[in-house]
């Protein structure tokens, strides 16, 4: 099974030693998004979580479209946070995006700190079509 690396300058570039996404086969992994801008690498929404949960998603819908999927396409997520106490309002903002779509699989965790200082992580499984 042959490995391709997607990329899209509609994301934030990577900021190490990692793909911004990889299909395998039918599926896509995407490697955690944190609120970058994907124009300036710069965070946004610096202590706003609502802010950061909408840039983390629309770098993941970005990543979708580039690998020719969308959140219809998402199988399983996992979102890291730096304090559980926000998970109220990333829950709402995050599920805004899949509107009346069935949601994917997920896990949330609470982590120490996250890259730059963000609040929000969310890595993606999904399945598109290679």
């Amino acid at each position: 099974m042959s490995r391709e690396v997607i990329s899209t300058p509609n994301a934030p570039q990577a900021i190490g030693p990692y793909s911004q996404a990889i299909r395998c086969g039918g599926f896509l992994f995407l490697s955690g998004q944190i609120p970058l801008d994907p124009k300036s690498g710069e965070m946004v929404g610096e202590g706003d979580v609502r802010a950061q949960t909408r840039r983390v998603m629309d770098n993941i819908c970005a990543l979708l479209e580039s690998a020719g999927g969308h959140l219809g396409s998402v199988a399983k997520t996992t979102i890291f946070l730096t304090d559980l106490g926000d998970f109220a309002v990333v829950n709402e903002v995050y599920g805004s995006y899949f509107g009346e779509l069935p949601p994917p699989a997920r896990s949330t965790i609470q982590v120490a700190a996250l890259p730059r200082g963000a609040k929000v992580e969310i890595e993606v499984i999904a399945l598109v079509e290679s």
